[in-house]
């Protein structure tokens, strides 16, 4: 499966656009963590536990489009966007919220 965030692909002709696929990964907030990013925040720097939260999240987003793109047929997904954000559950608590989309295509050259 080729997974690009161009429209077009060298060397491959696309035959058939399947439709537009998602897909959502949504991971809880953790107390520790957040403790310890109030605490990066105040002194300042990187927060090491929320990057490799957010990478695993896009690996697991493109995961997720990858199987929902093969579902319909595809062996590419082109266009493909990655969005981040929060959900608010309460004033205790967030959730993260990591969405990929992307157009689901059949190409023949690949």
């Amino acid at each position: 499966m080729i997974l690009s965030t161009t429209d077009v692909l060298q060397g491959a002709d696309i035959e058939a656009y399947l439709g537009v696929v998602t897909a959502e990964v949504v991971y809880g907030t953790n107390a520790l963590r957040d403790f310890f990013a109030g605490i990066r925040d105040i002194i300042g720097g990187r927060t090491a536990s929320y990057e490799r939260v957010f990478e695993r999240g896009q690996k697991d987003a493109l995961a997720e489009l990858e199987q929902r793109a093969a579902r319909l047929g595809a062996n590419a997904v082109i266009g493909i966007e990655i969005d981040t954000g929060t959900v608010n559950v309460d004033q205790s608590g967030a959730l993260l919220l990591i969405t990929a989309t992307g157009t689901a295509v059949r190409v023949r050259g690949r």
